[in-house]
């Protein structure tokens, strides 16, 4: 095995810690930019691909959302889920101060603090879902129900419509 196989991100760890059966894959090498293209290269089916995005509330509280790749989050629908008047995207220059994580490798596992974390219906639709590993070309691949022995989670239609 070369060095990138063998490579674990801290989300692997804390899975490996917590005795979590998941699947790793990786795409470093690869010119995959957009969630649809890592599903492509990993050979996957896009709609149990998901995107982890974070939002802030009306209340300066932050979320969590977990959405197909494809799929574009709903900010009312975002809103209700949480309890919340409305949600916005959080800014990119927030995201690593407050998640911990980078654009594009961020994983609802692992983060600074546990926040409410809410994943779209659809990932029941799957047995498992894949998402990313916390580092840029990197995913994991398990159970919701194993995701949430680790991230407090509830499941929501959070997807607008087309």
């Amino acid at each position: 095995m070369n060095a990138k196989q063998d490579y674990k991100t801290n989300v692997m760890r804390i899975l490996d810690k917590h005795k979590i059966k998941y699947n790793h894959y990786t795409y470093v090498d690869t010119d995959a930019i957009s969630g649809v293209d890592v599903a492509s290269v990993l050979g996957q089916n896009p709609d149990m691909v998901f995107k982890t995005l974070v939002c802030a509330g009306k209340s300066k509280k932050y979320y969590v959302f977990m959405i197909p790749v494809a799929a574009e989050l709903d900010l009312k629908k975002a809103a209700a889920a949480v309890n919340e008047k409305s949600v916005e995207m959080l800014h990119l220059k927030d995201l690593l101060p407050t998640t911990g994580y980078v654009h594009g490798g961020c994983s609802p596992i692992g983060m600074k603090k546990l926040f409410t974390t809410v994943v779209d219906k659809s990932a029941k639709n799957f047995e498992t879902i894949i998402f990313s590993a916390g580092k840029i070309g990197y995913q994991v691949e398990m159970s919701l129900d194993d995701l949430q022995k680790i991230v407090p989670l509830s499941v929501n239609e959070i997807t607008a419509v087309h």
